[in-house]
């Protein structure tokens, strides 16, 4: 499968390209991005993170990982990252946005998109996605998204001042209501 596009109103969702390298430190950076997001995610977000992320999501087929992209400017990230073994048919699902795009609706419209994709064209009967308990705005977007709460996973993550938190755990499967 080559790129991906997926159009939404005001935006797109499409597959990442080499040239995002430049863009994706500069809103990734931000500590208010990266704050709630997994150890993973790297803060300060380096131009050799940028390469790093680009050429792995660039060499998927299918594609797991995309830009949210608003006027032509890279405004965020969207993903999956689907298991395998007894686990084949669940992915983990998760986004970023930059925080010049906070508050306009992208986060919840991009991820009905991607979860619609996961669903029809990836052939996935379930989605997760785990939220540190104190980022109630993400939380709103997968409840936004037609997932409900699963769990209360007790002091279960560590955030990046190293305080011990709560995660929730939501899921969407594909047999669920359409929204």
């Amino acid at each position: 499968m080559a790129g991906l596009t997926l159009a939404g109103d005001g935006f797109v969702v499409r597959s990442y390209r080499h040239d995002d390298v430049t863009a994706l430190p500069g809103v990734a950076g931000d500590w208010q991005v990266a704050r709630w997001m997994a150890a993973r995610f790297p803060h300060p977000y380096t131009a050799a993170d940028a390469r790093a992320w680009v050429n792995l999501a660039c060499a998927q087929s299918p594609p797991d990982h995309f830009v949210i992209e608003v006027d032509g400017l890279l405004a965020g990230g969207i993903g999956l990252t689907p298991h395998g073994g007894e686990r084949r048919g669940v992915a983990e699902f998760g986004y970023w946005l930059g925080t010049a795009y906070w508050g306009r609706g992208l986060a919840t419209a991009a991820s009905r998109l991607v979860t619609a994709y996961a669903f029809k064209k990836r052939g996935m009967r379930r989605l997760e996605a785990h939220v540190f308990a104190p980022n109630t705005a993400s939380a709103r977007v997968l409840e936004k998204c037609g997932f409900s709460r699963e769990a209360v996973l007790r002091s279960a993550v560590v955030d990046r001042e190293g305080d011990a938190l709560d995660a929730l755990l939501y899921a969407r499967l594909a047999i669920d209501p359409p929204l």
